[in-house]
């Protein structure tokens, strides 16, 4: 398949063969949502999407689900996986802009997407939550089921973080049916890496500015917030 911009291969896909069959899964418990607007969401960010960050982004709705449905949370399956599936699409070329974090440049997405589908403004905006805070720490986890089960979600499936949560059962099933690859955290890393390059400024206060400084150990901040503190244009 013909190379990407983003600099990665857009690989047929190796699970389902349309948004239909996708849906039709049941793993490890947790059923894919299958209504007329995943099915439409789905086709959308798989059409933009290395395969990498739509696998990426299908396990973290399964592991947020399992994690819901572990702890007797009730959430909404469809918005939760709506918010998975956009929540790295800022990522990818056709939707970076130069001034807003990837995040919100997702969030953007997806509340578009939904907004000219007829979804309520509530469920169209509390997507947009899940997706804008989804790599912000210490916030979510105190937020509306979606919200915090996308994170959780995202987590345990970039970061490991809940790793022992989830049974090798469990884990092996969903990694079965998305796979990781031979070289996720690599891959993962570059696409993270790529887009804060491109917008440093949108990365301080952030943990995206953390790619920077990884790639580029001569990075510095111009400033940080006790430096714009002390020299705020205020008397005391």
């Amino acid at each position: 398949m013909k190379d990407r911009q983003d600099g990665m291969t857009r690989r047929p896909y190796v699970g389902a063969t349309g948004a239909g069959a996708l849906a039709q899964q049941v793993i490890s418990g947790i059923k894919l949502p299958d209504s007329q607007i995943v099915q439409e969401a789905t086709e959308l960010v798989r059409q933009h999407e290395p395969e990498i960050l739509f696998n990426h982004s299908v396990r973290v709705y399964v592991f947020g689900a399992m994690n819901g449905t572990r702890q007797d949370i009730k959430f909404d399956p469809e918005l939760l996986y709506l918010a998975a599936l956009f929540h790295d699409l800022g990522l990818v070329d056709e939707y970076h802009t130069e001034t807003k974090r990837f995040e919100v440049d997702g969030a953007d997405a997806a509340r578009e997407f939904l907004r000219s589908r007829g979804i309520a403004e509530l469920k169209a905006d509390l997507v947009w939550e899940a997706i804008a805070l989804h790599t912000t720490p210490g916030i979510p986890q105190y937020m509306r089921p979606e919200v915090a089960l996308t994170q959780a979600g995202v987590l345990v499936d970039a970061l490991g973080m809940g790793y022992d949560d989830y049974t090798p059962e469990q884990r092996d099933q969903v990694i079965a049916a998305f796979p990781r690859g031979d070289d996720f955290k690599n891959e993962f890393i570059e696409l993270q890496t790529r887009s804060a390059l491109r917008k440093p400024t949108t990365t301080f206060g952030t943990v995206n500015v953390e790619y920077i400084e990884c790639h580029d150990p001569t990075f510095r901040r111009p400033s940080n917030v006790y430096a714009r503190i002390r020299n705020a244009p205020w008397h005391s």
